[in-house]
């Protein structure tokens, strides 16, 4: 299974050219990667796909983690729930509303041959109640596929990961995009995988690069039992925690 980053399909100067390049899930660019799917036998995680939004909201879009089969067929659909929103240094502030429209659904863990996949995006990472719901409908995997920006990544890139991974007892998977796209636009990079004990056993290097790891199951399973924080969690005392919606 292949993993790509947020925005896998292009990163538009702004938000009006982001607009305006957007596409169905039924377009041709959705349609090549389906192919490419089915032509190599693999399950691609395209992990933030430009979607036109509906009629009535034509000026924004979504921002969609599509899961393809190796026969080409789109499982599931997530679109990002959680946008972003911050003022960083170097005049580069970022408010994703403007223009995105955000989901409501969280979706259920996926069955696919690498494990039961969580779907989330970039942003998403820094709300634990996602991962941790995730984590609780059966997710092995978690996976954020994002467009960090540079001082962000340095500071929090890792040590979200790690704690998401470390807190839900799941193996994290992060495709990143990574450098300079336009002349306000630069991306952290460092895609990783992180075991359910919180050790990074993959990750790329600065540029353009690709990581490999294997998803073993009995080391979840072994975690788990280690430190078996599914079973000892007080749900009794987050009641102010209101159930997510989930859907098929």
């Amino acid at each position: 299974m292949v993993f790509l980053p947020e925005s896998f399909d292009y990163i538009a100067a702004n938000s009006d050219v982001a607009s305006r390049l957007a596409e169905p899930l039924e377009g041709p660019r959705m349609t090549r990667y389906r192919h490419l799917a089915k032509d190599n036998d693999i399950w691609l995680s395209l992990g933030g796909f430009h979607e036109k939004g509906p009629p009535d909201d034509s000026q924004r879009l979504y921002i969609s983690h599509v899961i393809v089969d190796n026969a080409g067929t789109i499982v599931a659909t997530y679109r990002k729930s959680h946008l972003f929103e911050g003022k960083i240094k170097n005049n580069f502030n970022v408010k994703e509303c403007d223009w995105v429209i955000p989901g409501k659904q969280i979706v259920e863990p996926i069955e696919t041959p690498a494990g039961r996949v969580g779907l989330e995006i970039c942003y998403d990472i820094r709300f634990p109640e996602m991962s941790l719901l995730l984590a609780g409908l059966g997710a092995d995997i978690l996976t954020f596929p994002s467009a960090f920006t540079v001082p962000t990544g340095l500071a929090h890139w890792k040590v979200l990961l790690r704690a998401r991974a470390i807190e839900t007892q799941c193996y994290v998977i992060a495709a990143a995009q990574t450098g300079k796209h336009n002349e306000i636009r630069q991306t952290f990079g460092h895609a990783m995988v992180v075991d359910p004990w919180g050790a990074i056993v993959a990750q790329c290097h600065e540029g353009t690069d690709l990581c490999l790891a294997q998803i073993d199951h009995k080391y979840i399973a072994e975690v788990r039992q280690q430190i078996p924080v599914h079973r000892t969690r007080r749900h009794d005392l987050y009641s102010e925690i209101k159930k997510c919606n989930c859907v098929s």
